[in-house]
Parts: structure tokens; C-alpha cells; sequence
């Protein structure tokens, strides 16, 4: 058959949008190839060999090794790891609840609350709830020796996402490593929260803990937008739970896996490609470059 380039001329000039749009849409909003994978290099752990029910059991149920936690009137849930850690790599993966969502987060994070209360240290993944139509909030947080407690010190970057979290399950990742933190999703590094001083950054042992609860004071638009139970159950889903790092108790020779080719020390320069466009395409908050915010607290900025 002959080429239909000649033909080209002839077509509406709507065509080629449509035509380029259907070609290039496809990929267009995936992150850069980030060229290193490394949750493909850790081992899954079975649930009951890693962590336990810390509240709400009645609203946990584990099918196999996929777990389901929910919210409702009565109650949440959540659950905690066996061991606390010094340092390490935490993942799971998440599929949440699509629909109104409002005040309901979901969570994957590393906390010494229940060591330090008032006190404590933080390192939060967790998901805003939404209303329909409007995509969820990703936000990672870092609290440094009760500074979520009563001073309220928090180190937020939020973010979209480049897919909807509520098709499929998704690989969401923290790296803690005496130097800096790292979150990743499906192995793409989106945040690096180096050491910069002791003041600045955890180095308590912590546990991982996840949960679904009720933040409805803040957790949607500041507040705007509470839980609403007559959409209840709010239901979060885990399985593929990675836990690799240097235990409270371990030898002071441990160290946490590498997130990096060749185990070099931080990211490589295709990594770091890679988070700086989700951070260009999908930031939509930065505690560093908020006017309202006292950056005396957050010397690190």
C-alpha cells in the first residue's frame, strides 16, 4: 500500500492533535526510568512474621499475605512491627479506597510515639483523603523529637500522583539511613531529607507502623471536608511488606540496604533525574517555601 504521509495535508488540522495526543499521552506523564529497582533486590515478609495488630482488630482481616484495614463509626485500625529499628528500608504496597475519602488517612510510617510520648520521632507516608474528582495527597512527613507533639514542627512535602492509587497497588518506600531519608514510589526516589545536623534529624530507634483513621480537623483541605460515614467502611489494602535494616538490639556493625546502583552512598545522577521531575510535575507543597511558616524552626531550609 502506499505511504498515507501524502495524505497528511488533506487531514483537519484537529487530526494531528489528536493524532499526536493518542501517540504520546501514553507515557507522557510517567516518571524518567529511575534505572535502579531496589524492591526488586529485598524480600518480602509475610505479615504475622513481621508485625501484629496494634489497634482495632476487629477492623483488620489478612487473607493469605494481603491485608485489609477499615474505617468506620466504631472504630479504625492499625498495626505495628515486631522489632524497632535504628535504620533501614520499610515498604509496602498500598491500593486505597477511590470515592469521597474526606478526613480518612492512610498510612505507612516509622514512629517511636509509643517509647517517647511527647517526645518522639516520626517519618510519616501517608494519604490525605479526597472528594471525588480531586486526586489524593500524598504526603511524606519528618518529625524530630516531639516536635509533632506540642511544638508542631512538621516537614511536609506533598505530592500528586503521576497514576490513581486507588486502581492498583503501588510500591511506597522509606529509606532511613544515618545520613538521610528517602522516599520512594514504585522505586522512584520523590523526596531526599539529608542529614544536616543532629538537631534536624531522627536517630531514635522506631518501629513501622500502618493505619487508617479519622483526621478529619486537618486532613482534607485544612479541614474543610470531614469523614462522612455514610460512605463508611473507609477500607486501606497492604500486602508485599519489605522490612530490611539494622534491628535496636542488632550489632553496631549493621548497615541499612542501599537504595542505589553499586551501593553508593545517595542517589545516582539518574535517580536523582527522576525525582527532580516528579518534584517539578506533582509537588504541590513544600514547608520550605511556605511564607507562613517560621523557617527559625526549620533551620535546614
Amino acid at each position: 500500500m502506499p505511504s498515507s504521509l501524502p495524505y497528511f495535508p488533506l487531514m483537519a488540522p484537529h487530526f494531528f492533535l489528536v493524532f499526536f495526543l493518542m501517540i504520546f499521552s501514553g507515557s507522557a506523564q510517567d516518571p524518567p526510568s529511575p534505572g535502579y529497582y531496589p524492591s526488586s533486590k529485598i524480600a518480602s515478609v509475610n505479615f504475622n512474621q513481621g508485625f501484629r495488630n496494634l489497634w482495632g482488630s476487629q477492623h483488620m482481616k489478612l487473607d493469605q499475605d494481603s491485608l485489609t484495614i477499615w474505617l468506620d463509626s466504631n472504630s479504625g485500625s492499625g498495626f505495628k512491627s515486631l522489632h524497632s529499628y535504628r535504620s533501614g528500608y520499610f515498604s509496602a504496597a498500598m491500593k486505597l479506597q477511590p470515592g469521597y475519602t474526606a478526613g480518612v488517612i492512610t498510612s505507612l510510617y516509622l514512629s517511636n510515639n509509643q517509647d517517647h510520648p511527647g517526645n518522639h520521632d516520626e517519618i510519616d507516608i501517608e494519604f490525605l483523603g479526597t472528594t471525588p474528582g480531586k486526586p489524593y495527597v500524598l504526603q511524606t512527613n519528618v518529625y524530630i523529637r516531639g516536635s509533632g507533639d506540642g511544638n508542631i514542627i512538621g516537614r511536609e512535602l506533598r505530592f500528586h500522583l503521576w497514576f490513581d492509587p486507588t486502581q492498583d497497588f503501588h510500591n511506597y518506600a522509606i529509606l532511613w539511613k544515618p545520613s538521610e531519608i528517602i522516599f520512594l514510589v514504585d522505586d522512584v526516589p520523590i523526596r531526599r531529607y539529608p542529614r544536616k545536623s543532629d538537631a534536624t534529624f531522627p536517630t531514635r530507634p522506631m518501629y513501622l507502623y500502618g493505619s487508617i483513621w479519622d483526621a478529619s480537623s486537618w486532613a482534607t483541605e485544612d479541614g474543610k471536608y470531614k469523614a462522612d460515614y455514610t460512605y463508611q467502611p473507609f477500607i486501606g489494602r497492604y500486602k508485599n511488606f519489605k522490612l530490611q535494616g539494622c534491628t535496636a538490639d542488632g550489632p553496631s556493625s549493621c548497615q541499612p540496604p542501599s537504595v542505589s546502583p553499586s551501593g553508593s552512598s545517595s542517589l545516582s545522577p539518574q535517580q536523582n533525574a527522576a525525582m527532580q521531575w516528579v518534584q517539578n510535575n506533582y509537588l504541590v507543597y513544600n514547608y520550605c517555601h511556605d511564607p507562613s511558616r517560621d523557617h527559625n524552626l526549620t533551620p535546614e531550609c
